[in-house]
């Protein structure tokens, strides 16, 4: 773990004590932190933060079924959790997200979601988040950066078949 990722763990672990008593401008100094949403402004963010929905699951809960639809980004919090894809298994934590296939063309996500632990997510609708990609395309670099490497690896594991 580096000292990057210590710091979000803690930030994050700080206002899980009171996260249902939490500010939109405290979840946007959370936010700011992971990749996703770095170089975004603290205003931004309250923004959005105030459309999201904050989420606990329990140890085996499935959050997203990969043949569903889902109109949400999910950002991790606090927690741990399994993506179940075709071929790929891989292990989320706080500063990950998943749902963002759905997102971007609308139809079901290509993964399964299961959480490993307690698992604390923040759940942005769509329409929030797409508002924010067109004001800060930041995000969509991102975002695609992410799944171009995920299709990367998908086309190696496919080969060595």
């Amino acid at each position: 773990m580096d000292a990057l990722e210590a710091q979000m763990m803690m930030q994050s672990r700080e206002l899980m004590r009171y996260w249902d008593r939490a500010s939109s401008g405290d979840w946007a100094r959370v936010l700011a932190t992971f990749s996703l949403f770095s170089g975004i402004s603290k205003r931004r963010l309250r923004k959005l933060v105030r459309h999201a929905t904050l989420t606990e699951f329990a140890p085996g809960h499935t959050i997203v079924a990969g043949d569903v639809s889902d109109d949400s980004l999910y950002v991790i919090l606090g927690g741990r959790a399994k993506a179940h894809g075709d071929s790929v298994t891989r292990t989320l934590g706080v500063g990950d997200y998943f749902g963002h296939v759905g997102l971007v063309d609308g139809g079901p996500g290509d993964a399964t979601v299961v959480a490993t632990g307690e698992l604390h997510v923040m759940r942005l609708p769509r329409q929030s988040f797409l508002r924010l990609t067109q004001d800060a395309p930041v995000i969509s670099l991102t975002t695609l950066r992410n799944l171009g490497a995920r299709m990367r690896r998908l086309e190696t594991q496919a080969a060595r078949c």
